[in-house]
C-alpha cells in the first residue's frame, strides 16, 4: 500500500525527463533555463561578493585529499559551497539539484547519495585542459554538473567554451551562457574548457556522486 501512495504522488517533470533522455541517448544533455534569469543574477552576485572577499583558492588536480597545482592544466579559481552552511540564494540552487537527485534516483536508480559543488571563476587566458572527471582511487563521480552565471551578453568572441568530446571526430562547444546547465557523464566524456579570451567566465561546477 505505501508504494501505491508514493506512486501516486509522483508528478512528471518534462525538463528531468529531457535530461534523463538525452543523457541515456548521447551521455550529456543541455538545458536552457533550468535557472530562471532571476536565479542566475542572485547566484552571479553571490559568487562576485566571496570571489571580491579573496575567498577563493588556486584550483588543483585530483580529489580534494590530494590535490596538486598544475598551472598549465587549470587555470580557474574555486570556492567549494558547504550546503549545511549554504546562504539562502545558494540553498535555492541546492533545492533544485536536490529535487533533480530525487527524481533520477526514483526513476533511473542512480543510487546518488553524495553532491559536491563549487564556484569557478576563469579570469581572462586561463583554461582547463582536456579531462575526465574521475580518478583512478575514486570512482563515485556519476554525473557532472555546470551552471553558467555569465552575463547575458557572452558573444562567442569571448572563449571559455566547454568542449565535449563524444568520440573520436566529434566535438560539441557549448558556449557557457547564462540560466544554461550542463549534465554529462562524468566516466565516460572527456571535455575541455577552451582559452576565456575576454571577460571572467563564471560558473558552479560539481558532480552527483554514488556511494
Amino acid at each position: 500500500m505505501e508504494e501505491l501512495f508514493e506512486q501516486l504522488d509522483f508528478t512528471i517533470n518534462p525538463v528531468f525527463e529531457t535530461i534523463i533522455e538525452d543523457i541515456q541517448k548521447q551521455k550529456f544533455s543541455i538545458v536552457d533555463g533550468f535557472f530562471s534569469a532571476e536565479e542566475v543574477v542572485q547566484l552571479r552576485d553571490s559568487l562576485l561578493e566571496k570571489y571580491e572577499a579573496d575567498r577563493f583558492k588556486k584550483s588543483a588536480i585530483g580529489n580534494r585529499v590530494n590535490e596538486e597545482i598544475h598551472s598549465e592544466i587549470r587555470g580557474d579559481f574555486i570556492l567549494w559551497i558547504d550546503q549545511l552552511k549554504a546562504s539562502p540564494t545558494e540553498q535555492l540552487f541546492f533545492n533544485k539539484i536536490n529535487e533533480l537527485v530525487e527524481y533520477l534516483n526514483r526513476t533511473c536508480f542512480l543510487g546518488i547519495l553524495h553532491k559536491e559543488f563549487h564556484y569557478a571563476v576563469y579570469p581572462k587566458g586561463t583554461f582547463y585542459a582536456k579531462h575526465l572527471d574521475t580518478f583512478q582511487n575514486d570512482d563515485r563521480r556519476k554525473l557532472s554538473v555546470v551552471c553558467y552565471l555569465n552575463e547575458a551578453n557572452w558573444p562567442k568572441e569571448n572563449g571559455g567554451e566547454l568542449s565535449l568530446y563524444l568520440d573520436t571526430t566529434e566535438v560539441l562547444d557549448v558556449l557557457p551562457l547564462p540560466c544554461r546547465v550542463v549534465i554529462f557523464e562524468s566516466q565516460e566524456l572527456e571535455h575541455e574548457v577552451k582559452v576565456v579570451k575576454a571577460a571572467e567566465r563564471y560558473s558552479i561546477t560539481g558532480w552527483l556522486k554514488s556511494r
